[in-house]
């Protein structure tokens, strides 16, 4: 899409100017900056991609808020991912993140039941062994990879929940991490991107629809079940709505749970922020909450607009995209005082770590659960953290994370 007449009272991109999306931006850090100086502009930037695509950038917390809310104003359903831009989401209408309300409230009902807090603690038992159990490597005294162990952290907590075969589960995080960062060459099949994704998709869907076949005979008290009997306008989902959403489920999930973890190991390890985090556990919901905005794990989500209307003084037309730059938003200065620095003390956090508005993650309560669990459990039997090298970011437009973290601990004397 070419701009509007929004782009002409705007900021355009200028020659030169950093593109936001490319990867590379994000796991070199960088973004960061550019960020810093988008928000100190007083207009929405417009970035042109190519010929026929371009998109607004939101980098204000206030301006993100108006955006994720008002989902009359911008619609999800066209798709929400930078990588879809100008193309139609093929899961709008049908995955919970690519719905917009009523619908979207009616399918998301049972599911939001199912992940209460109330329901979630009753999961705790189930959580915490195996918790332990991937970080009983820490015990050892040699090097581990602690982003490996939490990347495979979520599949591990959700496989057991959605009551997925155990022996899935590593198979299950490799495919679900190639289709959120398939611009990895860690992650990326020989025939590139378009190929990578192609591959994991197809593959994943084709594994959930052999699981729903089964489990449809065979309902029980666990997530899978919880999409195959929820009802709205007098039916059940259709098979292609089901794997749809226990996609949308694991991408959530691999993406939001294991890089709060990870970004803490990999930047703070040597600061003294583990130490006094472990000798203050009261901290713990606040240091994990801080934690979650200062990784923004979801780097972005994007929007379409179907009205004219304005954002920050920019005129923004009808059908042009908005993407909302989470981690830019987590880190506004009108919002979050001394917001370049890590404080597992801060309160009140109101981080967009998982969105805001309808679009709300659903699964948030699994994931503050199995943060407060691993941290209870990190710094409760482990100590004497120490790097054991550099830590690699993951290269994504999409999750913000790390994919290696080497390090080295001891258990605590008992």
């Amino acid at each position: 899409m070419t701009p509007g007449n929004g782009a002409a009272s705007g900021c355009p991109v200028r020659f030169g100017s950093p593109d936001l999306v490319d990867p590379t931006l994000y796991s070199s850090g960088e973004a960061y900056h550019v960020w810093r100086e988008l928000r100190a502009q007083e207009r929405l930037q417009w970035q042109q991609v190519d010929e026929e695509r371009g998109f607004w950038s939101v980098v204000k917390y206030a301006d993100a808020d108006l955006v994720l809310r008002d989902t009359g104003l911008f619609t999800s359903e066209r798709g929400t991912l930078l990588e879809l831009l100008g193309t139609d989401d093929p899961a709008g209408g049908q995955q919970l993140a690519v719905t917009d309300p009523p619908l979207h409230t009616q399918r998301q009902a049972r599911l939001k039941r199912a992940l209460t807090i109330k329901a979630v603690d009753r999961q705790r038992e189930m959580i915490r062994p195996l918790v332990a159990e991937l970080l009983a490597p820490l015990g050892d005294g040699g090097v581990v990879d602690f982003a490996d162990a939490m990347l495979a952290m979520p599949m591990w907590v959700t496989g057991t929940m959605m009551g997925l075969p155990r022996e899935d589960w590593a198979w299950l995080t490799r495919i679900t991490t190639m289709c959120i960062a398939a611009d990895d060459p860690e992650f990326q099949d020989r025939g590139g991107k378009e190929a990578t994704l192609n591959r994991a998709h197809l593959e994943l869907f084709g594994y959930f629809q052999d699981v729903i076949d089964h489990r449809r005979r065979h309902l029980g008290d666990d997530l899978l079940s919880a999409l195959l009997s929820t009802r709205f306008e007098g039916r059940t989902m259709s098979p292609g709505e089901v794997i749809s959403n226990c996609y949308s489920l694991l991408l959530g999930a691999n993406v939001t749970t294991p890089h709060a973890p990870t970004f803490v190991m990999a930047e703070f390890v040597d600061s003294g922020v583990l130490t006094d985090w472990a000798a203050h556990p009261e901290l713990n919901e606040s240091a994990y909450a801080e934690a979650l905005r200062w990784a923004s794990p979801v780097n972005h989500v994007m929007r379409y607009a179907t009205a004219d209307t304005v954002v920050r003084g920019t005129p923004v037309a009808a059908g042009e995209a908005v993407v909302v730059w989470l981690g830019s938003a987590n880190r506004d200065e009108e919002v979050f005082a001394r917001s370049e620095t890590f404080d597992i003390r801060r309160r009140p956090n109101k981080h967009l770590a998982f969105g805001i508005g309808p679009h709300y993650c659903v699964g948030h309560s699994v994931a503050r659960v199995t943060l407060g669990i691993l941290f209870q459990e990190l710094l409760g039997t482990y100590q004497d953290f120490e790097a054991a090298g550099k830590p690699e970011r993951l290269i994504s437009t999409f999750a913000s994370g790390y994919k290696h973290v080497p390090i080295t601990a001891r258990r605590r004397a008992r």
